[in-house]
């Protein structure tokens, strides 16, 4: 449910915030890097309890990085002539960005903890297979990232930085599978906590798949006729 109520949230800041967004992405970036190195600091700065259960949820817990990635994803499923798509399109990198630099700092301190305790043979079943996972989510969130920045896709062929960007679609996918292989095991043991969040990221998760397909046989449909 948390991650409902971020992702809410995060959509209506997103909406308010799209000029100063647009217009100073680099304090925003400044703003998310921020979070993740009081995130990783927080025992030696002594932040207050409820600081600290922020950056927990929003950055340890990942669900900021994963709102922004689900509205950039769903930006793709709105024409590109509606209202959402034409006001929502020009931030659409620095949305990624954010949710990348957000990611980073999620990612390395789970790949910190979960390799050392795959090494000393202390992590198995789902969890192993989470980890392997997330390396690989790890590589292409990399690819992504560095992509996605202004100065990297000057310099990349328009067609070949479209072909990059298509690793989001995977990418989207495999997200979904690493919260599986981690919430199903206490959700079928039971947990009404990981059985509401698998709920939750199942529907959100579905919903994009149905309306992303719906969109390319729209566009596909539109682009058949403009060509008879």
């Amino acid at each position: 449910m948390t991650f409902l109520w971020v992702l809410l949230a995060t959509t209506a800041a997103v909406f308010i915030l799209r000029t100063p967004l647009k217009k100073y992405p680099v304090a925003f970036y400044v703003m998310a890097a921020a979070m993740v190195v009081l995130f990783a600091v927080e025992d030696m700065l002594g932040l207050s309890r409820a600081v600290s259960s922020i950056l927990f949820m929003l950055v340890h817990k990942c669900t900021l990085a994963l709102a922004l990635f689900v509205i950039v994803m769903f930006i793709g499923v709105f024409s590109k002539t509606s209202k959402v798509r034409q006001w929502l399109q020009p931030i659409r990198a620095e949305l990624s960005i954010i949710a990348w630099i957000l990611s980073l700092g999620h990612m390395f301190v789970y790949l910190v903890a979960y390799a050392s305790r795959f090494a000393a043979g202390v992590v198995g079943g789902s969890v192993a297979v989470a980890l392997v996972v997330a390396i690989v989510l790890f590589a292409l969130l990399v690819v992504l990232g560095v992509t996605s920045l202004r100065l990297v896709k000057k310099r990349m062929a328009k067609k070949m930085w479209k072909r990059v960007q298509m690793l989001a679609y995977p990418f989207f996918a495999l997200v979904y599978l690493h919260l599986m292989l981690m919430l199903l095991p206490p959700a079928l043991a039971g947990g009404a906590a990981a059985q509401c969040s698998v709920g939750i990221y199942t529907v959100v998760f579905f919903v994009y798949v149905v309306a992303r397909f719906a969109r390319a046989a729209l566009d596909r449909r539109v682009s058949v006729r403009s060509e008879a």
